[in-house]
């Protein structure tokens, strides 16, 4: 029986070609939004901060610009007061209604910063009160994991990056195939039943990549977690060198995410060999033919260039996902305890991931 999460990974494509089409004609007004300040800092909570993540190493690798994540309970809770003058404040929220986001955005304006929303509704207060919105066309997104509404966050941050980049058409042509791409691996879901029995199977998983593909493999991590009840951990490639590599062995599976270029291609695929080598099931999203080599199952990516690879990567990976809570008897669409928007604290909801 098909889902509700499969039907809404299925409208990504139209979702993804009606938020490029809304949202690249506001490059101007971004560049001018942006003009004098000299950092970029994301408030975001769950899958919203995932593409975050993407955003800032766009950012810092297109732009040029200086980009961190800012903590909302700084906003919400110290209540500190910073010199934000030199900042574009970046707030991330499908509904535009998370109260701890739009309070931080609010902060965020009083300390000097200019304002930008991304948000699914408009008309949302986060949209109503930022000095410019970015509002995607995921359309209405009714299973609990996000889906539709994470890949259009993260076309919003494409068109952020290149809108701040010295040559922002210069991915144009590109972004202008990223519809096609994710249709052909909605439709096209080679690997993914493998990749679900990888994960049926093990006792323990962990999920790792690096650079632009950072925010991807976070957010895998996250929707293993939250949608199939597995303890998972999302790590960063220098993070898991750093000492929890030590501990994988035999019956684990190893989730990696791969850009099909770039300068981190190369060690993701000495990252596969090592952790085969030390007894582990390797499952590899995207990459180049030696990426797949190196993984004992691989998932197909898509054929983009790195700086947008995440905007089809996280296809293959919803479907993963989605299989592997079928697999286990879940429901994916109302995982087990949660709901469309929790609370961080009990005054304060947050959107779930």
């Amino acid at each position: 029986m098909s889902s509700r999460m499969a039907a809404e990974v299925a409208e990504q494509p139209l979702a993804v070609r009606l938020t490029l089409e809304s949202l690249l004609p506001a490059r101007p007004e971004i560049r001018q939004l942006a003009q004098g300040r000299r950092q970029v800092l994301f408030a975001a909570r769950g899958s919203s901060d995932n593409a975050a993540v993407y955003g800032r190493y766009l950012l810092e690798t297109r732009a040029g610009m200086l980009g961190s994540l800012l903590s909302p309970s700084v906003a919400t809770h110290y209540r500190s007061r910073l010199d934000l003058s030199d900042a574009l404040v970046v707030c991330v929220s499908q509904s535009g209604a998370t109260t701890e986001i739009v309070d931080t955005q609010a902060w965020a304006s009083t300390n000097g910063a200019a304002t930008l929303a991304v948000t699914n509704v408009e008309g949302s207060p986060l949209a109503e009160y930022a000095d410019l919105a970015l509002i995607t066309q995921a359309g209405p997104e009714l299973a609990v994991p996000a889906t539709k509404t994470y890949l259009t966050q993260l076309v919003a941050m494409a068109v952020l990056g290149t809108a701040l980049a010295p040559e922002p058409w210069v991915l144009d042509a590109e972004l202008d195939r990223v519809p096609a791409e994710v249709d052909r691996l909605v439709h096209d879901p080679q690997g993914v039943d493998a990749a679900v029995a990888a994960l049926r199977d093990a006792a323990y998983a962990v999920v790792s990549g690096r650079g632009l593909m950072m925010g991807t493999a976070l957010e895998t991590a996250l929707k293993l977690e939250e949608t199939c009840l597995r303890p998972v951990r999302g790590y960063s490639y220098a993070d898991l060198r750093h000492g929890p590599i030590s501990v994988v062995t035999s019956g684990m599976t190893a989730v990696l995410v791969a850009a099909p270029d770039g300068p981190l291609l190369e060690p993701m695929v000495e990252l596969a060999g090592d952790l085969a080598g030390r007894g582990a099931t390797v499952v590899g999203i995207g990459g180049d033919p030696a990426f797949a080599d190196a993984c004992a199952v691989h998932v197909p990516g898509p054929e983009l260039p790195e700086a947008l690879a995440p905007l089809g990567a996280i296809v293959p990976a919803q479907l993963v996902v989605e299989g592997l809570a079928r697999a286990l008897g879940l429901d994916p669409d109302n995982p087990r305890g949660l709901a469309k928007v929790t609370a961080t604290d009990p005054s304060t909801p947050k959107e779930n991931a």
